[in-house]
């Protein structure tokens, strides 16, 4: 429903006198016109009208969401001419007085320079005092949360039975810092921060009533700004009704915050989305050229990555606090592209950069380190399938991100969109797969290591570590192989014991000798339960950059080098005893 918006008070200065700055003169004037704050209003009405007024309410919420405004309404509806009523007449002097904060009984405070404990027992005094001419004595204390801790203690007793004509009204943005003993003595309101359309409508009114045009991209831009705040937007408008008087644009907008337009922020976007950090460091620096901020620029692009990070988890277009309605797809097709994960990383980076910019200099190199790591992000999604596999040991069906949907990035069109030029790969003809060679291996007491060594590379990473620590393996019979331990190597022993490794080792051993062979584990140096040391090629320890290349076979380290580009520098052999 559409608000009337409030003339200027009549007990504001007129236009012949000192200029009234915007958010004074459009002050809400009544409980309705409390935009986003209906909930207060109806309370506070509810009570009125009911005659159950309190002797204490703490109004709470962020700056400039009505909590003065509701206070000064509150007491003119208190103390009108016509009241107590919900609805003041605001034409009365006491409304009119009291809309101006020159009524002697309505005491506007400020709780950061009056915090001391001289001031509240002189308040303390003064409160015994009956009104001078209207029925309650209203006192407002903002920022009531800097009182200090004597202060509060102080204020305790005639908080909790005031005179019957003293009424108290705190206001503060940040309730926690009151004490528990305060909080208990007052009813709570606490004010919400004001959306996004409901800003916008008001500051339409405004240009309208100051007959100024302005375009709405131009509203909407400072609505987002004020992030839920109405006096923040109502001192941007008028800053821009300075800036230019007869209409107001969004690039007149963008200059004078010093911000970049979407269009520039999608290229960005579209950009970072490519991981081409030349064409965003491109970006950039034509943003900076053209009077952009870097941190605001950086604020900017955690805004988008806001928006790309709800399309990525799913939330429709409805939900964008940034993007315009004719940029939900592209910022929809940038979730699609970078994924969730590198998304949410990206956003770190982003948050770094800016928290490091408050304590630095040099913004601009900050802004484009930034970009350059998001750039080179990779595909970050595909981690969770990655420490599946570390865990399991199971290989990957494809070969890397570049082997998905045979797809190859291309560069960007930027006036397209943030559609990639992609190529599709020529399908290949699919290779017969070839016999395994280690399914034929048959299980013998000469066998017995080169079998367990195959085994091993059909179990997960952590179990091949701990059973290449072996220190000889023999057949105790036929479909039976004993593996032994040296004394130093007894956890690694427990460990492949296990029933569920033990287990996994027994498959990886009928997946290479095609038959089911039972494996026990032996603590080694006995002479009984296992053959006699086997000094023949099968167990004597490979070399060194033999045992690296057998690593890097490894599928999981394979795909962890495609990945991150790590590589094993070297691979000990176990300590057996040979030379």
């Amino acid at each position: 429903m559409a608000q009337v918006l409030s003339q200027p008070s009549s007990a504001e200065p007129s236009a012949s006198s000192d200029y009234v700055v915007i958010a004074r003169r459009y002050r809400p004037q009544r409980f309705n016109e409390l935009l986003g704050q209906q909930h207060v209003g109806q309370a506070l009405s509810n009570a009125i009208e009911s005659g159950r007024v309190g002797h204490a309410y703490l109004f709470t919420g962020a700056r400039g969401v009505g909590k003065t405004s509701a206070a000064r309404i509150l007491a003119k509806a208190l103390n009108c001419a016509d009241g107590p009523a919900p609805v003041p007449c605001n034409g009365c002097d006491l409304c009119r007085s009291i809309a101006g904060g020159e009524d002697v009984d309505v005491l506007e405070i400020d709780g950061a320079s009056n915090r001391g404990i001289e001031e509240i027992r002189q308040l303390r005094q003064n409160v015994n005092i009956r009104p001078s001419r209207a029925r309650f004595k209203v006192y407002i204390i903002d920022e009531v949360h800097m009182l200090t801790r004597e202060a509060f203690n102080a204020l305790l007793k005639t908080l909790e039975e005031p005179p019957e004509h003293v009424k108290f009204i705190f206001c503060t943005t940040e309730p926690t810092k009151i004490p528990i003993t305060i909080l208990s003595r007052c009813q709570r309101f606490d004010f919400a921060g004001i959306s996004r359309e409901a800003i916008t409508g008001r500051l339409r009114q405004i240009v309208e009533a100051e007959g100024v045009e302005a375009e709405p991209e131009a509203l909407d831009l400072l609505a987002r700004r004020a992030t839920g705040s109405m006096r923040d937007s109502q001192s941007l408008l008028e800053q821009l009704l300075a800036f230019a008087a007869d209409r107001i644009t969004a690039a007149t907008v963008h200059s004078m915050l010093g911000t970049a337009g979407e269009d520039q922020m999608l290229r960005l976007l579209g950009h970072l989305a490519e991981r081409d950090a030349a064409a965003a460091l491109g970006e950039l620096d034509g943003a900076i050229g053209a009077g952009v901020d870097p941190a605001l620029l950086l604020e900017q692009i955690m805004g988008m990555f806001r928006d790309v990070m709800t399309s990525a988890a799913g939330c429709p277009p409805e939900t964008f606090l940034y993007a315009s309605p004719s940029a939900a797809s592209m910022v929809a097709e940038a979730g699609k592209r970078l994924g969730l994960f590198s998304v949410l990383a990206a956003m770190q980076i982003v948050d770094q950069a800016l928290t490091r910019m408050r304590q630095s200099t040099q913004g601009r190199v900050l802004a484009e380190l930034a970009l350059v790591r998001i750039c080179h992000l990779e595909e970050l999604d595909e981690l969770p399938e990655l420490i599946t596999q570390l865990r399991d040991g199971q290989p990957r069906s494809s070969a890397g991100p570049a082997a998905r949907g045979g797809e190859v990035r291309g560069k960007k069109n930027v006036d397209a969109g943030l559609a990639p030029e992609v190529r599709p790969a020529a399908p290949e003809p699919p290779a017969p797969a070839p016999a395994d060679p280690r399914a034929t291996v048959a299980l013998s007491n000469e066998t017995a290591a080169e079998v367990w060594r195959e085994a091993l590379k059909r179990v997960s990473v952590m179990a091949a570590a701990q059973g290449e620590l072996f220190d000889r393996a023999a057949t105790e019979g036929p479909g039976r192989l004993v593996v032994s331990f040296g004394p130093e190597y007894a956890l690694a022993k427990s460990f492949c014991e296990r029933p569920e490794h033990a287990g996994k080792f027994e498959q990886a051993l009928q997946e290479v000798t095609g038959q089911t062979v039972r494996v026990r584990f032996a603590g080694g140096g006995s002479g009984k339960e296992a053959a006699p040391r086997d000094a023949g090629p099968a167990t004597r320890p490979s070399p060194p950059q033999q045992r690296l290349k057998e690593v890097m076979e490894n599928p999981v380290i394979r795909r962890v080098h495609e990945l991150f580009g790590a590589a094993p520098l070297r691979v000990d052999a176990p300590d057996n005893g040979t030379a």
